[in-house]
């Protein structure tokens, strides 16, 4: 019986306000799987670990400071993934060797990057930059997760530059924007979106009494 989650994110970059900003964006993003725990009973904490190693780091240091809770992983995959599982990906990529005790369920991924889940909501997009944005300029593809990600931030920036808010900057728009998104269109349009929502609406749904 699941009675807290725990979730570590890389981004946020090195400061304090920052990774507050940007955990304020995913706690709106993760709003419904929020109010599912609030209506379980459920504790629920998102920590912002800046880069991808300290987001390991404190992943694995959670394993051990709260072996109670549901640990998870977040972080972008920083390439495609293709048939791998979530470790093995990252075994290859960031030679990461899962910790012992724990399966897949515990590790998700952003593919390729979290602007990926940005440009799966177009509409969003255009109400939040508003006069100027050039929606040409970002890859058309219904299936995000293959658009490569040293093509999505730029791409992002290109389509941006004339508008009234500026340039596309991750830390200053990210987070305002992860509040925004619709949800629904992001796991459409992201299998490995929509895997991070089943998996931890099933593991909150086992802890049900």
């Amino acid at each position: 019986m699941v009675t807290e989650v725990r979730i570590y994110i890389e981004g946020g970059g090195d400061g304090k306000n920052t990774k507050a900003l940007i955990r304020q964006g995913f706690s709106q993003f993760l709003k419904p799987l929020v109010e599912i725990a609030k209506s379980k009973k459920i504790k629920w904490d998102i920590t912002i670990c800046g880069s991808r190693n300290n987001a390991f780091r404190d992943f694995r240091n959670a394993l051990k400071s709260h072996p109670e809770a549901f640990n998870l992983l977040l972080v972008d995959a920083e390439a495609s993934v293709t048939t791998l599982s979530p470790w093995e990906h990252l075994k290859f990529r960031d030679n990461w060797d899962a910790p012992s005790g724990v399966d897949d369920s515990h590790c998700h991924l952003m593919v390729q990057a979290m602007e990926a889940w940005f440009i799966s909501d177009m509409a969003t997009l255009k109400k939040f930059y508003g006069q100027g944005f050039k929606e040409n300029s970002i890859p058309k593809n219904a299936n995000v997760e293959i658009i490569d990600k040293d093509s999505l931030e730029p791409s992002l920036k290109a389509a941006t530059r004339s508008t009234t808010k500026g340039e596309y900057q991750k830390i200053k728009h990210a987070s305002k924007l992860l509040e925004l998104l619709d949800v629904d269109k992001v796991r459409q349009a992201s299998s490995y979106c929509d895997r991070l929502f089943t998996t931890l609406t099933e593991t909150m749904g086992r802890s049900a009494s």
